[in-house]
């Protein structure tokens, strides 16, 4: 197998700012889950699950980052320094595919009628 090499891609302060979120993605959602499981809030363990999906985010770029540093092979002969790009790709894909569905549903609807509050208190 081949082994790391320095395929002109600067992954070492990528490769930082990955492991930095992942691991502010793992502690933010251990505190929403513990917070969740604490009150009964369904709200904060759907916000836990979120940052969950984020951490898996984070793996996938991190495994494209770790497969870009590779050496050219016979099969490569260029190497697979452009992997980080697929990486970030799919991670993208993801995230859109998980949101773009939600966004019309979020948004007021221009037939219905705004509603006032009637009272101050929430």
């Amino acid at each position: 197998m081949a082994q790391p090499s320095d395929s002109g891609v600067s992954t070492d302060s990528s490769s930082f700012v990955v492991w930095a979120a992942l691991l502010g993605n793992v502690l933010v959602a251990a505190t929403k889950l513990v917070a969740a499981l604490v009150t009964g809030s369904t709200a904060l363990f759907s916000e836990a699950v979120h940052s969950f999906v984020d951490t898996g985010n984070e793996l996938l770029l991190l495994w494209g980052i770790r497969r870009a540093e590779l050496l050219p092979t016979e099969q490569f002969p260029f190497g697979h320094g452009r992997e980080v790009y697929f990486w970030s790709f799919v991670v993208a894909m993801l995230v859109l595919s998980r949101w773009a569905p939600e966004s019309p549903s979020s948004r007021a609807s221009p037939r219905s009628p705004l509603r006032t509050l009637s009272s101050s208190q929430w």
